[in-house]
C-alpha cells in the first residue's frame, strides 16, 4: 500500500527514479566485465565503437516511442543544442577513461572515481541547484568523505585517473539534469554529436592497422552489442536524473563502484588493502545513513511488499 495525498505525482516520479537509478548503476557496475573481455582493441576503438553501434539502437526506440518530434524540437534550441554538445564531450572522455582503467589494470582507480561522484553531486547539487541537505545527510557526506580520503592516500598514482572521471561524470549529470530534453531524445542527439569524431577516429585506426574490430569473431559480437550496453543503462541514469533530486542519484551511484570493487579484487585479482576496506566500511555506513534519512524526511515514497 501507499499514501497518496498532494504529493503523490512527486513522489510517483521518486519512485520511478529510484528504480530507475538503481538498474543503471547496477548494470554499469558490471561493465569492466565486458570491456575486459574487448582487451586487444584500443580504449578509444572501443569508445568509437559504441557510439556508432548505440545510433540504430537509439533510431529504433526513437521510431518506437514518436520521439523524432521531440528530437527536432531539441535541435532547433540553441541553448539545448549548446548543453548537450557540452554533455556528449564529457560523456566521451568519460568514457575513454574508464576502458583505459579497465584494460591497464585500474578498475579499483575507476571505482575510486564513482565513489568519489556522490560527493562532487552533493557538492554541484547545493552550490548550483541550491538543494538543501539535512543534519544526518552531511553526517553520511562527512563519513563517506572520510573513507574516501583512505583510499585517495592508497591510490595518489592513480588519483588523476579517479579525480577525472569523478568530475566528468558529475559535470555530465548536472548538465543533463537541467537540459530540457527528455532521455531518449538527449541520449540521441549526444550520440549524433560524437558519431562523426568516432566514424573519423576509426578510419584513422583501421588505417594504421589497429584491430579496431577485434582479433576474433567473438571480438566482434561483442563490439557489435556495444550499442545496447551503452545506451540501455544511459537512457536509465539520465530518466532518474530528471526525477530524483542532485544529491540522491549521487548516493545511488554507490551502488555502481562497490559492483566494480568487487569484481576488481575477486574476480581480477587487484589488491585489496586494510585502507580498502576500511573505505568500503565507511562509504556502506554512509550510504545506509544516507538512505535513513531521506526515507524519514519523506522525499521519497517505498512501496512496502504486504
Amino acid at each position: 500500500m501507499m499514501n497518496r495525498g498532494p504529493d503523490s505525482r512527486d513522489h510517483a516520479a521518486s519512485r520511478q527514479g529510484l528504480i530507475y537509478g538503481v538498474a543503471a548503476y547496477g548494470l554499469w557496475g558490471v561493465l569492466p566485465i565486458y570491456f575486459k573481455l574487448l582487451k586487444a582493441v584500443p580504449p578509444v576503438d572501443i569508445v568509437a565503437q559504441r557510439v556508432l553501434w548505440s545510433i540504430p539502437v537509439l533510431a529504433l526506440l526513437v521510431s518506437a516511442t514518436g520521439g523524432w518530434t521531440k528530437v527536432r524540437q531539441a535541435m532547433r534550441e540553441r541553448k539545448t543544442m549548446f548543453l548537450l554538445l557540452a554533455s556528449a564531450a564529457l560523456i566521451g572522455v568519460n568514457w575513454v577513461l574508464y576502458v583505459y582503467a579497465v584494460n591497464s589494470g585500474h578498475i579499483l582507480a575507476g571505482s575510486l572515481g564513482y565513489y568519489l561522484n556522490p560527493l562532487a553531486n552533493v557538492l554541484l547539487g547545493r552550490l548550483v541547484l541550491k538543494e538543501r541537505l539535512t543534519k544526518l545527510q552531511w553526517v553520511a557526506v562527512a563519513i563517506a568523505a572520510a573513507g574516501i580520503a583512505v583510499l585517495a592516500v592508497q591510490a595518489l598514482s592513480q588519483l588523476w585517473i579517479s579525480l577525472t572521471l569523478c568530475a566528468s561524470f558529475a559535470t555530465y549529470g548536472l548538465v543533463r539534469k537541467v537540459a530540457p530534453v527528455d532521455a531518449l531524445p538527449g541520449l540521441t542527439i549526444e550520440t549524433l554529436l560524437l558519431a562523426p569524431l568516432s566514424l573519423a577516429w576509426l578510419v584513422f585506426s583501421l588505417a594504421a592497422g589497429n584491430p579496431s574490430f577485434g582479433m576474433s569473431t567473438n571480438d566482434t559480437l561483442l563490439l557489435a552489442l556495444a550499442g545496447l550496453v551503452t545506451a540501455t543503462p544511459l537512457l536509465l541514469f539520465t530518466a532518474a536524473a530528471r526525477r530524483l533530486r542532485l544529491s540522491t542519484l549521487g548516493m545511488l551511484q554507490f551502488l555502481a563502484p562497490t559492483s566494480q570493487f568487487v569484481i576488481a579484487v575477486w574476480v581480477y585479482g587487484e589488491p585489496f588493502t586494510q585502507a580498502h576496506a576500511i573505505a568500503f566500511a565507511a562509504i556502506w555506513s554512509a550510504l545506509a545513513i544516507y538512505v535513513f534519512a531521506m526515507l524519514h524526511n519523506a522525499r521519497v515514497s517505498v512501496v512496502i511488499p504486504e
